[in-house]
């Protein structure tokens, strides 16, 4: 499995940023996938996922803001972040765990070497 991110940079708050994950994962297995960040001094935390059924979860901080979705063939994971916060600014991982059901934060075990975000 090998998980690649892009899109990160700098950008004033209010803006937008749109995040991409290239994925090369098993074909004949089923993903959990989804991002997460770090900022300096703090833990790590999730910001969006797909379980392996499909469904998402957002963290509290990011509803109506972020929109995580994937393309059909789900070789890329992308995130769009509107309406940037100072508080967004972080490391943000691309992750994936192989599984049909339900996946927390301490499920997934690959992970992108992360792009950085500034606001």
């Amino acid at each position: 499995v090998q998980l690649v991110e892009s899109g990160g940079g700098s950008v004033q708050a209010g803006g937008s940023l749109r995040l991409s994950c290239a994925a090369s994962l098993y074909t004949d297995s089923n993903y959990c996938m989804g991002w997460f960040r770090q900022a300096p001094g703090k833990e790590r935390e999730g910001v969006a996922t797909f379980d392996g059924d499909g469904s998402t979860r957002y963290a509290d901080s990011v509803k109506g803001r972020f929109t995580i979705s994937q393309d059909n063939a789900k070789s890329t994971l992308y995130l769009q972040m509107n309406n940037l916060k100072p508080e967004d600014s972080g490391m943000y991982y691309c992750a994936a765990q192989q599984s049909w059901g339900a996946c927390y934060p301490d499920d997934f075990r690959d992970w992108g070497p992360g792009t950085q975000v500034t606001v």
